[in-house]
């Protein structure tokens, strides 16, 4: 038995030791090591085979799919000698009035479409879409990133999940309600019912989130409908410790912003009030009274404080009180109201002022009515101030 030892030795001293035995144990060790071209060669070739050159000519001529994206994806089928049930597919889907740039986006996500049968698999599940309403332009649009739903069982999973859905959507079908549903998650319909869709149902109608509700938490958070149970517990959990009751509507309205932000985004939220004076109470009274505040961005939160706090001089107590101020639009409703508001005071047009809190809130007409159309002498001056702030905007 020879040991061949490296370690302190030139190597070219081996390789020449090596190539000066004629037998022995080394004869098949040259041998080997002249063949290793050959097996990375013959492995090279076996994945080039894998392609389907018929498939990936379909992709790149016909469905103009990107060469390395055709490539992925005829690499997946290398069985594919044909494409004749690509072909059937393209054809079905041009036929319900996909868009080619749909086919191909639909095809891109989601490849084994192509290889489906269109009469068996594909014709059906797109008959069920279009039941809930969701046809034309919007199927398209539906199927161009959510073809995914197409692989999806027909009797197993996508008709039993859409009758538990349509008992909570209630009139969805009319209301196109469905096509909002489907485009945040599709995964509404992914698996069986059973395994997350009915238990969650059922602990969320448990604490009080039912009808109207329950359907209105459905088209705005799809996804906590599907999370796993423990999750959405732990979601409920927090708002009850944070004092929502569940009694209360605006439990749905508090599980609804946590759905949607991260505990990251809710901190820095916190953070910033408390950065503006408020109290960590005080906080939590605003979150309780208004839990779309939290959805609003760190910015538009930040102008709102400003602009209360130090130009309209409201109190801290008011603004914890009427949070929604801080949610209406800068622009388009608080500073024209205000300016508004500021004039009728000056001229003191109205024996007694009203609330800003009550002006804010009128709907546009009202708003017209009392406080610019009224007041016809002065009706002008009350529109410049009104509508001023979107001639300086023009101009800039």
């Amino acid at each position: 038995m020879i040991t061949i030892q490296l370690r302190g030795h030139c190597l070219s001293t081996h390789l020449h030791h090596f190539h000066s035995l004629s037998a022995g144990p080394f004869s098949s060790f040259r041998v080997s090591l002249s063949s290793l071209p050959k097996v990375v060669t013959k492995k090279s070739a076996q994945s080039a085979n894998r392609e389907s050159p018929v498939l990936l000519n379909y992709l790149i001529n016909t469905l103009d799919l990107p060469k390395p994206k055709a490539l992925a994806v005829s690499n997946r089928f290398p069985w594919v000698r044909s494409v004749e049930k690509p072909q059937l597919a393209v054809h079905f889907f041009k036929s319900i009035g996909f868009t080619d740039a749909q086919i191909q986006s639909a095809v891109s996500n989601v490849p084994q479409i192509l290889l489906a049968d269109v009469e068996k698999t594909l014709k059906p599940k797109i008959q069920l879409l279009q039941e809930l309403g969701i046809t034309g332009s919007d199927l398209g649009r539906l199927m161009s990133t959510k073809a995914i739903i197409l692989t999806r069982s027909l009797e197993k999973i996508l008709k039993p999940s859409i009758d538990v859905l349509n008992k909570v959507l209630i009139n969805g079908i009319e209301n196109g309600d469905w096509l909002r549903v489907l485009r945040r998650c599709d995964w509404v319909i992914h698996k069986s019912p059973h395994l997350r869709l009915i238990p969650n149902i059922s602990y969320l109608e448990s604490v009080g989130i039912v009808g109207t509700q329950l359907s209105s938490l459905l088209k705005r958070q799809p996804h906590l409908f599907v999370v796993p149970e423990p999750e959405l517990k732990k979601l409920v959990s927090r708002l009850t410790d944070i004092g929502f009751s569940t009694d209360s509507r605006m439990l749905m309205h508090g599980l609804h912003t946590l759905g949607c932000i991260s505990q990251e985004s809710f901190s820095k939220k916190m953070l910033l009030f408390q950065s503006t004076g408020f109290s960590k109470n005080e906080c939590m009274e605003m979150f309780r009274r208004a839990p779309g505040l939290f959805r609003t961005s760190e910015e538009k939160i930040r102008l709102g404080l400003e602009f209360f706090l130090e130009t309209v001089k409201l109190k801290k107590s008011t603004v914890v009180q009427h949070p929604t101020l801080l949610m209406f639009s800068m622009e388009d409703r608080v500073i024209p109201r205000y300016q508004v508001f500021q004039l009728i005071k000056s001229k003191k047009l109205l024996e007694k002022d009203p609330s800003f809190y009550y002006v804010m809130c009128l709907t546009e007409r009202l708003f017209l009515e009392k406080y610019v159309s009224r007041f016809k002498e002065n009706a002008e001056e009350i529109l410049m101030a009104y509508k001023g702030h979107l001639i300086d905007l023009e101009e800039e």
